[in-house]
């Protein structure tokens, strides 16, 4: 039987940290569908389209990995793509607490599909999407925590903002 998981997620944009669970995931099952959500109750950066290839792009290599875009629920996909597994990382203690919730929803909804955390590493604990745009968008240079072609695309995106006068949405602060 072949062991199939999916990671799913917003990946506006992917990073590195994204980029190791993955590794770490495909590692442990025979396929892995890293499945980018379409439409979040989140603003965005980039479309559905971009995330995709710019999560193609970061994953091209790794064996018994393919990256797409669904809609509705994460199980409904899950069972689409006949997925045993629903993986996911965990940073800090407030991941936890979610993907808890999460984890046990899923489970009154597909009891038939299991749910994995991978704990990421150190190095990676503190990122996070939205860290990352606010970074990038400020003009900050990610180049540590994102792939290349990454920084090519929130540099054009930053650009493209500056030009048409666009506000920069902060991520980081709290009220």
């Amino acid at each position: 039987m072949t062991r199939i998981a999916i990671y799913p997620g917003t990946f506006d944009p992917i990073h590195l940290g994204h980029v190791d669970i993955a590794t770490r995931a495909a590692n442990i099952f025979d396929e892995l569908v890293v499945a980018v959500y379409d439409r979040p109750a989140k603003s965005l950066l980039f479309t559905v389209e971009e995330r995709v290839e710019l999560a193609r792009r970061a994953l091209d290599g790794l064996a018994g990995v393919r990256v797409v875009p669904y809609g509705g629920l994460t199980v409904d996909f899950a069972r689409q793509v006949e997925a045993q597994v629903i993986v996911r990382g965990l940073r800090v203690i407030s991941d936890f607490e979610l993907e808890y919730q999460m984890a046990l929803t899923n489970s009154q909804l597909a009891p038939e599909i299991e749910f994995v955390c991978l704990m990421t590493r150190q190095t990676h604990a503190f990122l996070s999407s939205s860290i990352v745009k606010e970074i990038a968008l400020l003009g900050g240079d990610v180049s540590a925590v994102v792939p290349p072609h990454v920084v090519a695309a929130m540099e054009a995106k930053r650009r493209e903002r500056e030009k048409n006068h666009e506000p920069v949405p902060l991520f980081s602060l709290r009220d």
